[in-house]
């Protein structure tokens, strides 16, 4: 009732495209100046987000693009573009202003879609979901989807010793250095996003 070249191929994919290695510096800058209890919580809320996301799209991609009108290129552009944003705001230190340490929930936005459940990742899974013809690969796939996802949450949630050793003034170098990384990443997104577009057109 398992397939285990399935359930590796998917695993290694996603988690190459969701990266939980490189996630832990944006999570730490993202949730820096809130209480442990706080992070701790947004790093499940994170976690359960993508996984919400992730679920939706496996079984009604299709549908749900369709439906809208949006196609793959489309959505890599636009996460491309809210990552660029975040991006910005992680260099420029806005993020360390103390309205938007309170107020804005980064567990949802950009951290749960579109950094985790990103295009790439939904892509991913929906195409997984549409090969699987038989209950064994169905329960590989999802298997693979629920194990990403509890890698992820792991990393997140242990990354918040790194806050202890670093302390304030490390979590603002962490926060430049994500701002780059997550300026690189969305710019890469875009250029995808757009070269598809090219390339179908």
């Amino acid at each position: 009732m398992f397939d285990l070249a399935v359930f590796g191929s998917l695993f290694l994919t996603l988690f190459v495209i969701m990266d939980p290695p490189g996630i832990t510096p944006i999570f730490l800058a993202l949730t820096s100046g809130r209480p442990a209890k706080v992070q701790k919580r947004m790093a499940l809320q994170a976690v359960c987000v993508a996984g919400g996301v992730i679920t939706v799209f496996g079984l009604l991609g299709h549908q749900i693009l369709n439906y809208l009108h949006v196609s793959v290129p489309a959505l890599m552009i636009a996460g491309g573009l809210l990552l660029l944003l975040i991006a910005l705001d992680l260099l420029t230190g806005k993020t360390d202003e103390p309205k938007q340490t309170k107020d804005v929930n980064v567990a949802l936005v950009p951290l749960g879609m579109p950094l985790l459940a990103g295009p790439g990742a939904i892509v991913s899974v929906i195409l997984a979901v549409q090969k699987a013809d038989s209950v064994t690969t169905q329960v590989s796939v999802w298997t693979a989807i629920l194990a990403i996802h509890v890698v992820l949450w792991i990393v997140m949630r242990y990354s918040l010793l790194i806050i202890r050793v670093i302390k304030d003034g490390g979590v603002v170098l962490v926060t430049r250095l994500a701002g780059m990384m997550l300026s690189a990443i969305a710019v890469q997104q875009i250029i995808n996003g757009v070269t598809q577009v090219v390339r179908n057109s």
